[in-house]
């Protein structure tokens, strides 16, 4: 039957396929959210999507640090942003801009200059270590001669009395320990290229994250192959564990770090920097924290006649760099992490082996999200 103007009307046969369409007739094709599309055409988009997704992150790989200290940088800093932002309201470029000037001249700048003043002391202490300029076994006998009888006697039945041996192990074990800090050194500068590269992408790509964070993130939410509501937990939870760590653990340690040096410049002891250094990343061990660091250096001050410096490193490691995790942590974080402590030891050391520095936040993430998503697993399964 025609129509009045001559024209047929368009009819497609049963038999032709959906996605078969005439030229022009856009609104018959099957889109990948159609649930009439074929599952071996759907098939084919998510595989799609996953090739492109892993060739995007071969894509990037080789900057994987600097994009992960850029993502962390806008998150922690997101609530200047939004105070510059309150004042120039509608100005977000300038308000990005703004925060990027203050992290660099408060943040970025001291941890370079910083940076490169402890690699200066390791490098001149593991110089001196292998021309014999500093005598570790005297420093033991000295100690081991202030020792009480008693303690004495415990220490030579249990093996321990061999200074010989224990000087030996000790020297290879700080040797070592400058030696990785000078090669480390050594691979920066051999590739200073690199390093500014990677330096300025950081950057760059913490403007436009500071500036488009939020947008971004609802962008990928709702994206997520998941129910909205899971989403939502997991990025709370990942928001929540990357400030934890950053504010309690890094923030924390710089601060113990920082005391723990201006009390070793205070009673004389040399290489503070490296030291405060050794301590902020040994505040991350829970328990122990810096007092591995602190209490050996009173016990070496009292055994050698050094006794008000002795005391000084030891109310300053009770009183003061002690207690700086207990008021500052509650201060910053606000919340726990959910976390317990051995599996933030265990996640910590094993995201610095697997990842070098970026590993103090990428373990404690790993394990938090781990945690998060077994817990809503388990819900879900009650709730089935």
């Amino acid at each position: 039957m025609e129509s009045g103007n001559g024209d047929r009307p368009r009819h497609r046969p049963a038999h032709v396929p959906r996605a078969v369409v005439a030229p022009g007739d856009t609104a018959l094709i099957a889109l990948p959210g159609d649930r009439s599309a074929r599952p071996v055409e759907r098939g084919g988009f998510l595989l799609f999507l996953a090739l492109v997704s892993l060739a995007l992150l071969a894509v990037v790989l080789p900057f994987f640090t600097p994009l992960l200290w850029a993502t962390l940088g806008a998150i922690l800093f997101q609530p200047l942003y939004r105070w510059f932002l309150a004042r120039r309201p509608g100005k977000e470029s300038q308000s990005a801009l703004a925060s990027m000037v203050v992290i660099m001249f408060a943040v970025v700048l001291p941890a370079l200059w910083i940076g490169s003043a402890v690699v200066d002391e390791a490098a001149g202490l593991f110089v001196a270590f292998q021309d014999g300029n500093i005598d570790v076994s005297t420093y033991f006998q000295q100690v081991f001669e202030a020792l009480p009888a008693n303690i004495q006697t415990s220490l030579e039945s249990a093996g321990l009395g061999d200074l010989g041996a224990i000087q030996r192990r000790a020297t290879a074990f700080i040797e070592a320990s400058l030696g990785l800090i000078a090669t480390q050194a050594i691979a920066i500068g051999g590739s200073v290229f690199g390093f500014v590269l990677g330096f300025g992408i950081a950057l760059y790509v913490g403007f436009f994250l500071l500036r488009d964070g939020q947008t971004i993130g609802e962008a990928v939410l709702a994206a997520l192959p998941m129910e909205r509501s899971v989403a939502d937990r997991l990025a709370e939870r990942f928001l929540t564990i990357v400030r934890a760590t950053i504010k309690g653990s890094v923030v924390v340690g710089l601060v113990q770090g920082a005391l723990g040096a201006l009390t070793f410049w205070i009673v004389g002891i040399p290489s503070v920097l490296l030291l405060g250094v050794i301590m902020a990343i040994a505040s991350l061990l829970p328990a122990l924290g810096p007092a591995i660091v602190w209490v050996p250096a009173a016990v070496y001050l009292l055994a050698t006649g050094a006794v008000w410096q002795g005391i000084v490193v030891v109310v300053s490691g009770v009183a003061v760099i002690g207690m700086a995790d207990n008021v500052l942590r509650p201060i910053l974080v606000g919340r726990d992490t959910g976390i317990p402590d051995w599996l933030i030891l265990v996640t910590t050391l094993g995201g610095i082996a697997l990842m070098g520095l970026s590993g103090i936040v990428v373990g404690p993430l790993v394990c938090g999200l781990f945690l998060a998503g077994w817990a809503i697993f388990a819900e879900q399964r009650a709730a089935a």
